[in-house]
């Protein structure tokens, strides 16, 4: 198998910084409209914490994916092998995606506040996004 190239993972990461960037500012909105909002039960509780989740996640991914686009790039004074890019892609890309599948969660149990029969929609929506996305990551 070849070696994947520097320039394809300073592409990559590139991307991934600008995604979980726009990502982690609506999952901070959400908590901000969570925190003032009058309503204060487990539900709101639990996706302020899951949206706090989301948040963290994608601003890891985007510290994390800095790091590879900066030792990926020409001029770099460090000497870079393929091995040094391990820990911060995997952490990148973990946390991407995990702040994806927490932000599908927030998605999912937003109708819940309003209704039951919107929550169940809402429910609907966030599953067949989660098979969507994961269909389209494999």
């Amino acid at each position: 198998m070849s070696e994947i190239p520097f320039e394809y993972w300073n592409q990559l990461a590139n991307q991934t910084i600008l995604i979980s960037s726009l990502l982690s500012g609506f999952s901070i909105t959400v908590i901000v409209s969570l925190l003032v909002s009058d309503k204060a039960n487990r539900l709101t509780n639990f996706m302020l914490i899951i949206a706090t989740l989301a948040a963290s996640s994608f601003l890891i991914a985007v510290f994390a994916m800095t790091r590879v686009v900066l030792m990926t790039t020409e001029g770099y004074p460090i000497q870079v092998s393929s091995k040094d890019l391990f820990y911060p892609r995997v952490t990148g890309s973990m946390c991407f995606f995990l702040g994806i599948l927490f932000l599908i969660l927030v998605i999912s149990m937003a109708g819940w506040i309003k209704s039951k029969k919107v929550g169940l929609i809402t429910s609907m929506i966030g599953l067949a996004t989660l098979i969507m996305t994961i269909f389209q990551l494999t």
